[in-house]
């Protein structure tokens, strides 16, 4: 009787090869590689745009069209996120390579979209408002190490005599 090691558990590939094809084939990749520093660009402005005004009580209006803007720029990446998880997986949410990062995924959008109803309706005052934006970009955080922990997995996995180019994969001799 063999053994596996403990502590050892034998990890499930991240993507089989014909979900690997189908990754490196759709157009979604790239936009998605595209949007994804984009919104961590937008979300760092609008930090500290937010702290500013935490801060000082200058800026109320930077801030609060950064966040709007973060927001919408949320809003795109999801929804060409789900397009690439179908082109994919098959599924438009929750496949279950993905399923963690979708469903933290969902806790980011239902707080900025929070922080937009706030907005729209006076809720919170201006103070509270921005309390709702910094939750919801302590979870974008959260969300944003979980897909590059992802990246990094698949990066690992990527057979040795296989290179991801941005045409889609090479074999090397």
């Amino acid at each position: 009787m063999s053994e596996r090691p403990r502590g050892r558990k034998t990890a499930k590939p991240l993507y089989t090869p014909d979900e690997r094809r189908r990754r490196d084939a759709t157009p979604w990749t790239l936009v998605q590689g595209i949007l994804a520093p984009v919104q961590f660009v937008v979300f760092l402005v609008s930090l500290v745009l937010v702290l500013r005004y935490l801060a000082s009580g200058l800026g109320y209006e930077a801030a609060t069209t950064s966040i709007i803007v973060k927001t919408l720029v949320l809003y795109l990446i999801m929804v060409t996120g789900s397009i690439w998880e179908h082109a994919v997986f098959g599924k438009y949410l929750l496949a279950p390579a993905f399923f963690w990062e979708d469903m933290v995924s969902f806790v980011v959008i239902a707080l900025h979209t929070a922080y937009l109803v706030a907005l729209f309706t006076g809720w919170a005052g201006p103070h509270g408002q921005m309390a709702i934006a910094l939750a919801a970009y302590a979870t974008y955080v959260v969300n944003a190490a979980q897909f590059l922990l992802k990246l990094r997995a698949a990066r690992l996995q990527t057979p040795p005599d296989v290179e991801l180019t941005s045409e889609g994969l090479e074999v090397t001799p």
